[in-house]
């Protein structure tokens, strides 16, 4: 019988000492299980420090505007030799450090740069943990647009790691058919993880980092949210996608095709379950239905567009939508009702042709009126199930009135899945509060 295969990714607040890095090696030797470890780069050791991937940014940006870098370049090395030394390691880091030095300098691009940070960690874990190292490089491929080649890794990645009883594979990068170095977006180490837990075949993906699990809010805005125990794929997408911020949402598709689950977990407190993140919750007791997290984000413009007998007129919808593709806008939500239709957009993307957009939708569409609404915040409700529960909806608007909270805005699809409410952005916390408090 084969043994169960665990793919642990670590976190930088998890890795950014010497002391937090013993603390992987106590939950990665707990279980033999956790044959694959994917780092990320060292972050933040208390609350003014600088992440070693921000600096690995400033010292290219220095390099590449002919500025001093040496300052720069020797907090890195510090931070790494500090790490080496109290660790008792015998590494030569200081070899890896000059070489990618002398890259920088040479004109490597800034995603080399930046990968550095996660490279020369994995370096020293594996050196730690007596694993092989992998370079991500070597076996996780981007295309020539950019985007994430998953044919061609997962052509070569899992024949690699079975040459490998256990390895490190450092998270965040690979490379470009140029073999230039590639990086995910910003939290692509649980993108890593991911690819590594599909390409194992893993029994379970453990993300490792400085929180016990998924909050039903944002600790920031709700005191003491609960922790959600268990959530589906499809309700983390959701909530990830509107601020929750412990799993980068983009990390869920890998292991969504093999129904993999993944358990986030806290390096500080590892023997807390966390939350169990499943493809799907079947068969499961009723009770199981209701809210499973409450998430939002500021900073949205709302277009609402007006125009009696919009309902018949057969192709109205896609006229909007082609005035949007015109200016290469995506949209978040586009709520109707006979008459009209409201179409909201992220207000960093809109805020260069605002002026140009309103006039193609006059030209193009005919419109009664437009009306353009900034400074707009959405908030989702998700949970599992919640159309078949009576009163959700009233609970929850009955609570943002008691709050003083006006509504611009309410979408809620036929998923079963989430209510979203517009609301000011100046009204955000507050109805993010008077929600939890109505719901959970």
């Amino acid at each position: 019988m084969n043994m169960a295969v665990k793919v642990t990714k670590f976190g930088g607040s998890s890795l950014a000492s010497a002391e937090q890095i013993l603390k992987m090696k106590q939950i990665v030797e707990a279980d033999e299980a956790r044959k694959f470890v994917v780092p990320s780069a060292p972050g933040k050791r208390f609350k003014d420090d600088v992440k070693v991937t921000d600096l690995l940014y400033s010292l290219h940006d220095a390099a590449a505007h002919f500025e001093e870098t040496d300052g720069i370049y020797g907090q890195i090395v510090r931070r790494y030799t500090d790490i080496r030394d109290e660790l008792g390691l015998s590494i030569k880091i200081e070899e890896y450090l000059e070489k990618m030095y002398r890259d920088i300098k040479t004109g490597a691009n800034e995603d080399y740069a930046a990968s550095r940070g996660e490279y020369l960690n994995g370096l020293l874990i594996a050196d730690l943990l007596g694993y092989d190292f992998i370079d991500a490089a070597d076996v996780i491929f981007f295309d020539e647009t950019g985007s994430y080649d998953a044919k061609k890794t997962l052509s070569v990645l899992p024949g690699a790691l079975k040459l490998h009883e256990r390895a490190v594979i450092p998270g965040f990068y690979g490379s470009l058919p140029n073999g230039r170095i590639k990086t995910f977006s910003r939290g692509g180490s649980d993108i890593t993880g991911s690819i590594v837990s599909r390409a194992a075949n893993a029994d379970l993906y453990e993300n490792w980092t400085d929180v016990s699990g998924f909050m039903m809010a944002d600790p920031r805005i709700v005191e003491n949210p609960r922790k959600i125990d268990v959530v589906t794929y499809r309700e983390l997408r959701e909530l990830a996608y509107m601020g929750a911020t412990v799993l980068h949402e983009d990390s869920i598709f890998p292991v969504l095709e093999a129904a993999i689950p993944i358990n986030v977990k806290n390096t500080n407190d590892p023997e807390n379950s966390g939350t169990m993140i499943i493809p799907a919750i079947e068969g499961r007791d009723g009770a199981r239905d209701g809210i499973t997290g409450i998430a939002g984000k500021k900073n949205f413009t709302v277009i609402t567009i007006e125009k009696d007998g919009m309902n018949t007129e057969i192709g109205f919808g896609r006229k909007v939508l082609t005035c949007l593709e015109k200016f290469g806008l995506s949209f978040e939500h586009m709520p109707s009702s006979i008459d009209t239709i409201s179409i909201v957009v992220a207000d960093i993307r809109i805020r260069h042709c605002i002026e140009e957009l309103i006039d193609e939708i006059h030209a193009v569409c005919q419109p009664d009126s437009v009306e353009v609404s900034s400074n707009m915040a959405i908030i989702a409700t998700v949970g599992r199930g919640m159309i078949r529960q009576v009163g959700v909806s009233a609970k929850l608007f009955a609570a943002l009135a008691q709050s003083h909270v006006n509504v611009r805005m309410i979408d809620q699809g036929s998923s079963e899945i989430n209510i979203i409410v517009g609301v000011e952005n100046d009204d955000f916390e507050k109805a993010v509060q008077a929600i939890y408090s109505a719901l959970v």
